[in-house]
Order: structure tokens, then C-alpha cells, then sequence
């Protein structure tokens, strides 16, 4: 019988990984499971349910016959994912503490682990590709594009992806929840998590406050008039609607973004004077920006593409957008948009693409609205 290459996959409790060791496993290599702890501050509260996630990865393994080892990485994800999110938060922007994650935890200490346990290869249960191509490796989208997630992925370089396999990536969400009940997973039916663990389904400003102090302050429409108070800056994302406790106040012509009753959204963040702005319609100048600004960018080839004409995203969960890439000095890029995009947020990440396959990308440093001038 000849060698059998060992794989350690991230076990999250999930069913995209407890398919993604099923799958392996079919497919002759040795399968390790490793369950990651990444917080432990409030491990107890009913938010956070990396308990009952590690119960139901160990019956994922049990049924599977591999062995499983939980590992925690607690101090690593404070240092390096948890503290750059509330540097972040401090300063006014919004964060993606999944795409750090990624690239710090599970694909740089899991990764490292799993190397020091004899592995050859990690796996996760992302919905994403690796194909390599002339001695290169290329992240590619998942196949099922509702739930691609290569824009967590995008700061991945080649020596992590070189040592990655993402089994269920090739296939659609379905057919995995089909896999799971067949096969008499445990956790075939389990919901999808839709949160980092250390925020949960929990209330989010609740979460925040913990952690950072709150300054209130007015917030401000389009003709300076104060039409309520925030919370503090940190609080609010670019396009949030709920939540803003401000209702009732007509701005005057409103119509260039709805009606009079059209809904508030948050515009912009004035740090220097604490200043919360908002518009009235989802379609109000303010929110579409013509281009972009990024920087600390990584690019999963090793270097930036050439300047030209590519897709992007801005956001996670939209479709790709033509732009027009240009470099930028210190390791930066801008991005050109023939469309407008709607609610381009300072913290969160653009992401570039070539058809299905994501070249990389860098966090949002600033954008430039269609309509620059503010009150």
C-alpha cells in the first residue's frame, strides 16, 4: 500500500468542513481534524458557542473514524485580529476581521500546526478553488456563486495556498447538505454560522461598548441641520439604516434620493468633529462613489497586476464590478468606476478579479463620492 499524504483539516463544527474530511478522506489521504479556539473572553455567554461547536465537530470526527485535537489559538487572535479590529473601530473605519483571520490565523498558525504535526496539506470547508497553472497557484471562486467566499480569502500568498485544499469549493452548498444526510452527519442540518465567533448573533453595539469608549455626538443631514445624536462614531457603518433612532425629519429635496418619507442611511464620518452625516434615499449621492483608494495591498501572485480594466468588490455579497485599476506609490492602488457603487466603507477590503479567478486586493483608505461637497 503506498504512502497515504496527510491532510489536518479545520474542523469548525460546521458541515462544510465535516464534508470537506469526508470528501478527503474518500479520496485516500490521511485525514487529521483540528478544532480552533480563537476567543475565550465571555466563552460562557450565549453568544459564543465554541462549546457546542467543538461537541459537534468531535461527532463529525467519531463518525468520520479520525482523530480530532483541539487547539487554542486565543493569544494569537487577540494580537493579531482582535486588536487591529478595534484599531480600526478607534479610528472611524469598518473592519473585516475574517479576511485577517484568514490570513493570520487559520492559514498562518493553523497552517504552521499542521505542518509540525506531520501534515502536507491543510483543508478548510471554504467555498473557494486552487488551481496551479506554470508552476503558479490561482485562488478561484467557488463554484456555487452564492457562496463563494475567495473575498476572505484574497490575502492568501503562494507558499499558503501552495500547502491548501478547499474539497467542497467544487461543489454547490445542496449537494453538501445532501453528502451530510447520506453519509448520517451529525450536523447535516446544521444553520450556517453568520458571525466571528467573538460577536455571534450578539448585539453589536452592546459587543463594542465593552471595548471602546463612546462619545456622542450630533448627527448631521446634507443642509447641516442636527437631526439627532449618535452614539459614537464607531458605532456606525457607511449605509447602515437601523438603528440610527432618527425618523420623522424631512430633508429639503428629498427627492434627489426618494421621498419625503424615504429612509436615513449613514453617508459619512466627520472624526475631527465627530459628526455623523446622513441622506435620505439609498440612491442619494452621497452613497455612490466614482472611485477608491486602497492600501496594504496584497496580490496572491506575488505581485500587482497590470494596470487596466478588471472586476471588483468592494463588499462581500455583491456582484463584481467593472473598474479600472491604477498603482499607487507605497504599496498601494486605486480603483476607477465606469457605475458608481454604492456605500464603498474605509476598513473593508476591494477585492480584484480576472473572471473567476481573485488576483488580491488591499483595505479601503478612502473614496470619492459622485458628490464630494459636504454642508
Amino acid at each position: 500500500m503506498g504512502h497515504k499524504p496527510r491532510v489536518v483539516v479545520g474542523l469548525s463544527g460546521g458541515v462544510d468542513s465535516a464534508v470537506s474530511a469526508y470528501l478527503l478522506k474518500q479520496q485516500g489521504y490521511d485525514v487529521v481534524g483540528i478544532f480552533m479556539k480563537n476567543w475565550e473572553d465571555d466563552d460562557d455567554s450565549e453568544y459564543c458557542s465554541s462549546n457546542e461547536d467543538f461537541v459537534d465537530a468531535a461527532s463529525v470526527a467519531d463518525v468520520l473514524g479520525i482523530e480530532i485535537e483541539h487547539v487554542n489559538f486565543a493569544a494569537e487572535y487577540k494580537d493579531r485580529v482582535f486588536a487591529e479590529f478595534l484599531r480600526e473601530y478607534q479610528a472611524g473605519r469598518t473592519p473585516n476581521p475574517d479576511v485577517l483571520c484568514n490570513a493570520e490565523i487559520k492559514f498562518k498558525s493553523f497552517l504552521d500546526h499542521a505542518m509540525r504535526v506531520g501534515a502536507e496539506k491543510i483543508a478548510t470547508g471554504h467555498y473557494a478553488r486552487v488551481r496551479e497553472r506554470a508552476g503558479r497557484f490561482e485562488l478561484l471562486k467557488g463554484l456555487d456563486e452564492s457562496k463563494d467566499q475567495s473575498y476572505f480569502l484574497h490575502r492568501l500568498n503562494q507558499a499558503q495556498l501552495s500547502k491548501s485544499l478547499f474539497p467542497v469549493g467544487e461543489l454547490r452548498k445542496t449537494e453538501v447538505r445532501r453528502i451530510a444526510e447520506e453519509i448520517g452527519l451529525p450536523n447535516a442540518k446544521k444553520k450556517d454560522s453568520t458571525g466571528i465567533c467573538f460577536i455571534g448573533e450578539r448585539p453589536f453595539r452592546e459587543f463594542l461598548n465593552r471595548y471602546i469608549s463612546k462619545e456622542p455626538g450630533p448627527i448631521k443631514d446634507p443642509n447641516g441641520r442636527v437631526v439627532g445624536k449618535h452614539q459614537g462614531l464607531s458605532f456606525y457603518t457607511l449605509g447602515q439604516r437601523q438603528g440610527l433612532g432618527i425618523g420623522g425629519v424631512k430633508e429639503k429635496g428629498a427627492q434627489r434620493g426618494g421621498g419625503e418619507h424615504a429612509p436615513w442611511f449613514v453617508a459619512r464620518k466627520d472624526i475631527a468633529k465627530n459628526t455623523l452625516w446622513v441622506v435620505q434615499g439609498h440612491d442619494h449621492p452621497w452613497l455612490l462613489s466614482a472611485a477608491l483608494e486602497a492600501g496594504d495591498a496584497s496580490w496572491v501572485a506575488g505581485e500587482p497586476p497590470v494596470p487596466g480594466t478588471y472586476g471588483s468588490k468592494t463588499r462581500y455579497r455583491q456582484a463584481d464590478a467593472p473598474c479600472v485599476l491604477e498603482r499607487t506609490g507605497s504599496g498601494g492602488f486605486a480603483l476607477g468606476f465606469p457605475e458608481p457603487q454604492w456605500a464603498v466603507t474605509p476598513g473593508q477590503s476591494a477585492v480584484l478579479y480576472q473572471g473567476e479567478v481573485c488576483l488580491g486586493g488591499g483595505v479601503i483608505a478612502a473614496a470619492t463620492a459622485v458628490e464630494a461637497t459636504a454642508a
